[in-house]
């Protein structure tokens, strides 16, 4: 087996999937497309609280700072100065 191949012997973390449909964070940031700051944002509320030793709140504070980040970038790009973060 080459290195290519061993990270499918690697199964993606319970707390990344959803128990009601089984829907994984990482597919559902692939299926719409999003950014990184957006994926990872994404990522880190569908799994907030599940993470052993990562209480809720610091899950939710990390998406609200990659949406901060994102929110930056997006700021820098455009002529709209709105909203908190613009200056």
């Amino acid at each position: 087996m080459t290195k290519k191949e061993d990270y499918k012997k690697t199964p993606e973390p319970l707390y990344y999937s959803g128990t009601k449909y089984g829907y994984s964070a990482r597919r559902v940031v692939e299926d719409f497309e999003l950014g990184y700051n957006t994926g990872v944002a994404v990522s880190y509320l569908l799994r907030a609280g599940k993470k052993e030793g990562n209480p809720a709140e610091q899950d939710i504070q990390k998406a609200i700072n990659h949406l901060h980040f994102e929110l930056d970038k997006l700021y820098k790009k455009s002529d709209i100065k709105t909203g908190s973060l613009a200056q």
